[in-house]
């Protein structure tokens, strides 16, 4: 499973230096014919699998409820991120998988209740909850790269 646990990370890693030559203006333009930002997007990244492993699983999760609830699912951005908040979210991005991965490797993912993603995925455990991720996130990645063609060209 350590596999896998790269495979989202590095990923991760290559958004966080996508991103490092836009503006803080950039990182929070929604273009016209998106409903988001960079920004959200990666936000969302961190919320979805905080969702998707920790909150099926009946656990706390491991960033502050306030921050799920502006990122999940169906939410679009709801103001400016300044330049501390766009830091922390870069950090996440790296901090939530490695403490995932110490959590799986801790067994505390017993509890996990089976549910079927809006894409149609049943995720019956844990395991089959971290292999959707760079799924998900592959998605998001790439509205990342879409948005930032479009903002890094206006």
């Amino acid at each position: 499973m350590n596999t896998v646990f790269e495979i989202i990370k590095k990923p991760r890693i290559h958004l966080i230096n996508l991103i490092k030559d836009l503006s803080i203006e950039q990182l929070n333009e929604v273009p016209a014919g998106f409903n988001n930002n960079l920004i959200w997007n990666m936000a969302h990244i961190i919320a979805a699998q905080q969702g998707v492993c920790y909150k099926r699983a009946g656990l706390d999760i491991r960033v502050d409820e306030n921050f799920l609830q502006r990122y999940k699912p169906d939410t679009k951005p709801d103001g400016f991120m300044d330049k501390t908040e766009i830091e922390k979210i870069s950090g996440l991005l790296l901090t939530t998988i490695d403490q995932l991965e110490t959590d799986y490797n801790n067994n505390v993912f017993t509890n996990y209740t089976p549910w079927t993603t809006r894409y149609g995925v049943q995720l019956n455990n844990i395991d089959n909850a971290i292999n959707f991720l760079p799924f998900h996130e592959g998605l998001h990645f790439g509205y990342i790269m879409a948005l930032k063609r479009v903002v890094a060209n206006s």
